[in-house]
């Protein structure tokens, strides 16, 4: 008898019916509008992150083999060595194309200023080019709270509306409503937080490689201007010492 009791309040044991899905039902479009939003913000986030991020590990790699590129005899014979994405093979070229056409300049602009601004602009340039999507991710950390209490209030409205019509404050009127409010704060914060996270990452990254393209461009302008004499030292393989040779016995 007591096994059969048991058994039939298990079958007859409540379902739940304030879960997310449900939750999404009940809040209607707003409810759906505000999560497919949410969607769109997480989505384009971690895109950002992951092609940025990509990028950026693409030039610091490259960054490590610009040895070879010292080591060239010429400014175009080390520019064929780097790869033909590489963002200091753009800068070295923009060098290259402004020192070959200053002579072509008729007032008496210094060779040193234009071939500065020429080398001011491509690092320009390459910064515009890996800050993409960073305002994306600006915009994201700061609205997508905002979207998410809109659909907490809409919730508590739907709460409010439901005591009023059932005339008491029973759980099973406001806890769908009120589930509803708080899944969307939840949302807004799982959406906002990652974005900030990625932002502040991102744009760390963004200054080392700044800092690395500011001195590279310096090196090239020195190179340029000294007509080759002038150019950053590069450490040689050591050199293994020959091996002492065997005492006679």
């Amino acid at each position: 008898m007591l096994i059969d009791i048991l058994t039939a309040a298990a079958g007859a044991a409540p379902q739940n019916k304030f879960g997310f899905k449900e939750a999404l039902e009940q809040g209607g479009l707003i409810a759906q509008s505000t999560v497919t939003i949410m969607a769109i913000f997480s989505f384009g986030s971690f895109f950002v992150l992951f092609t940025r991020w990509s990028d950026q590990s693409k030039i610091l790699k490259q960054y490590k083999a610009l040895g070879t590129f010292w080591k060239a005899a010429s400014l175009k014979e080390g520019a064929a060595k780097l790869e033909k994405t590489s963002p200091f093979r753009d800068i070295v070229e923009a060098g290259i194309l402004a020192e070959e056409n200053h002579g072509k300049m008729a007032d008496s602009l210094e060779a040193h200023d234009w071939v500065h601004s020429s080398l001011a602009r491509t690092e320009a340039s390459i910064g515009a080019f890996l800050a993409r999507g960073l305002p994306f991710l600006a915009t994201v950390g700061s609205t997508a709270p905002f979207v998410g209490l809109f659909g907490t209030v809409v919730g508590i409205y739907r709460a409010l509306i439901a005591i009023g019509l059932a005339g008491s404050a029973s759980i099973d009127k406001v806890a769908g409503p009120v589930g509803e409010a708080l899944i969307m704060t939840a949302i807004g914060l799982l959406v906002a937080v990652p974005a900030v996270l990625a932002y502040n990452f991102l744009q760390s990254r963004n200054k080392r490689i700044n800092e690395l393209l500011t001195g590279f461009s310096a090196d090239v302008l020195a190179y340029i201007n000294s007509k080759g004499a002038i150019k950053p030292a590069v450490a040689s393989a050591p050199v293994k010492a020959a091996p002492a040779p065997a005492a006679k016995k």
